[in-house]
């Protein structure tokens, strides 16, 4: 599951601090910058490198285990 919490933490010692702020250094689209913001989705492929690239968290770093996952 998504845990937009680390990527949050992350964004903000990078001097990202709102979703415009993510939608820039990211180079998405505003829609999805504010999902990833506020935790309404996870990132997709692209949005992942992307967000590795900027703010070096993996796909595995944005995703909180859950006891179902196994």
């Amino acid at each position: 599951m998504y845990d937009r919490r680390v990527l949050r933490a992350v964004a903000r010692d990078k001097g990202i601090h709102t979703p415009t702020d993510l939608q820039h250094a990211l180079m998405v689209a505003p829609a999805t910058a504010w999902r990833l913001w506020n935790g309404h989705t996870a990132p997709a492929a692209r949005t992942s490198a992307a967000v590795q690239r900027m703010l070096g968290l993996t796909a595995d770093d944005l995703l909180r285990r859950t006891p179902d996952a196994a």
